[in-house]
């Protein structure tokens, strides 16, 4: 049975950093892109998850959404089948609940349809 498990999330003030990490169980981690998507509160965001980050299963491509380059990175550590994201310069935007899923497309996939197993998300609170 595939098993993504979400840690690290909290509460910090702006400014602050977090590292969020994705421990994977029942695939063969090293074969499988991983992303972050984050959920935003709201009523209108209700069903709307948006891409954050994501790698692919070499490490050696990342990509990520316009709103966090620069301030967030991924990485991951095939040998601990464990996905990071590194969260710096966190804003009040960027509460959410994330999410990390794998996906087995070569390159990395930006809508969440494109991810066949997924977390069940870790909360992330940032107060201005």
């Amino acid at each position: 049975q595939v098993q993504l498990v979400e840690s690290g999330g909290g509460s910090v003030q702006a400014g602050g950093s977090l590292r969020l990490s994705c421990a994977a169980s029942g695939l063969t981690f090293s074969s499988w892109s991983v992303a972050w998507f984050r959920q935003r509160p709201g009523p209108e965001r209700e069903f709307e998850r948006e891409f954050v980050a994501g790698i692919r299963r070499s490490s050696s491509d990342t990509a990520y959404a316009d709103s966090v380059k620069g301030r967030f990175t991924i990485s991951r550590d095939n040998a601990r089948d464990t996905v990071y994201l590194q969260m710096n310069s966190l804003k009040p935007e960027d509460t959410a609940l994330y999410y990390c899923a794998a996906g087995s497309r070569l390159v990395v996939a930006r809508l969440e349809g494109e991810y066949d197993y997924w977390g069940r998300g870790t909360r992330v609170t940032v107060s201005s």
